[in-house]
């Protein structure tokens, strides 16, 4: 088979009038967009910093923090407050050979984790009523609820992990 291709006289071109969209779009950033990775960038900061500064092995992991907290609607806060008042901010973690990278005092001491993300992940959405387990006690709590469900024996509790949070950042009012 042989296929020939004729030009067909007599037909004149046809013109492409359709607007161009690609000269017309332009891509930016959104002032909104550009203060939350502003706010965002200032909180790990500050958590790295924070927790530098107390030799924590937490350190580096600000951004993970706040990342876990945004996602879960918890105080960006929360988490490093209560290892600070559970394990000294991390420094002396669960000694439990099954409860290891638990800087949280989680499940008691008695629940490990893969990593120190996945215990980030793991008990910000616990605490922020996003995991299957602990939702009942979690769901729609603000911080002093969700401090006086973590540890109901201690009393002061509560008011212990909120000076911790202060001292990570004061101007931020705990809700």
């Amino acid at each position: 088979m042989l296929a020939v291709a004729m030009p067909l006289s007599g037909i004149q071109g046809i013109t492409d009038t359709t607007p161009s969209i690609a000269n017309k779009v332009e891509v930016t950033d959104s002032a909104i967009t550009t203060q939350e990775k502003a706010d965002f960038k200032k909180k790990a900061d500050a958590i790295d910093t924070f927790l530098t500064s107390r030799g924590s092995v937490l350190a580096g992991y600000g951004a993970k923090f706040v990342e876990e907290a945004d996602k879960n609607n918890i105080d960006w806060r929360l988490l490093i407050a209560i290892a600070g008042r559970e394990t000294t901010f991390g420094r002396n973690m669960c000694k439990n050979p099954k409860a290891q990278n638990n800087p949280f005092g989680w499940g008691s001491c008695k629940i490990g984790f893969k990593s120190i993300d996945e215990s980030i992940e793991k008990v910000s959405a616990s605490l922020g009523g996003n995991s299957e387990g602990t939702a009942h006690h979690y769901t729609n709590k603000t911080t002093l609820q969700i401090l006086r469900k973590y540890n109901s024996v201690i009393p002061n509790y509560p008011k212990e992990v909120e000076r911790i949070m202060k001292m990570i950042d004061a101007s931020d009012p705990i809700k």
